[in-house]
């Protein structure tokens, strides 16, 4: 498969998933400047995290309008995949390709620290495969993580299962007190109605190596390369 792997002002975790992508999945990934207006034919579409123009006005709000992002929409509303973690995923919301915002942390401050999340969804892509009821160990790293939706929009979400993960326990249990920014519901990363746009806040590239000592994040990158295969 070819990935290809967006650069904003400001990005920071661009080699992290490049190097994943390529050294460690395999796959053949090119670089996307944020001024480009070709996806040179990818078969996915990557928004890594980052600070993004420097999180100005709020996160994600300022790369909504680099160029490349008019492709970007335009790929995924034909189907394209297109996957975003941390600041990736505030972008994505901002240009509605993904329900949802992204708000300032309830601790307002800046959260980095492992986390554990816990499969929601049996159908998208980055948790089709996971082994279920299993807890997963990914970093965070954000000061605006905390998920919103409005109640009829999470009701509607629950019931198509577009909750990609939520955060738990390392037994998998979830509750308020390991809830690391306030998100409500305890949501971790989320999906479009068309199970083909997907966003979370922790960084599965940065525990997707043996170098690291943990390799869950490997499991999330595995799941949707079986997943994209199948549907390409």
């Amino acid at each position: 498969m070819k990935f290809g792997v967006v650069i904003f002002p400001g990005s920071n975790c661009d080699h992290d998933m490049i190097y994943v992508l390529k050294n460690i999945m395999e796959q053949e990934v090119v670089e996307l400047w944020h001024k480009d207006t070709d996806l040179q034919n990818v078969d996915a579409v990557v928004l890594p995290g980052g600070f993004s123009y420097g999180d100005y006005l709020r996160s994600g709000a300022l790369a909504r309008f680099s160029p490349i992002m008019e492709k970007v929409i335009e790929f995924a509303n034909n189907g394209g995949f297109v996957f975003g973690v941390c600041n990736g995923f505030q972008i994505l919301c901002e240009a509605k390709l993904l329900p949802g915002a992204l708000l300032h942390n309830n601790s307002q401050k800046f959260e980095c620290k492992n986390v554990y999340i816990l499969p929601d969804s049996k159908t998208a892509a980055p948790t089709a495969f996971l082994p279920r009821g299993r807890a997963l160990k990914i970093p965070i790293a954000h000061g605006e993580g905390r998920y919103y939706a409005d109640k009829e929009t999470l009701a509607s979400m629950r019931i198509n299962g577009q909750i990609l993960f939520r955060y738990c326990d390392e037994s998998g249990n979830i509750s308020e007190a390991v809830n690391p920014n306030g998100s409500v519901e305890n949501i971790a990363g989320v999906c479009n109605e068309n199970f083909n746009v997907f966003g979370m806040m922790p960084h599965p590239e940065r525990a997707a190596d043996d170098e690291l000592g943990n390799t869950d994040g490997y499991l999330i990158f595995e799941s949707m390369l079986k997943y994209i295969k199948d549907k390409l």
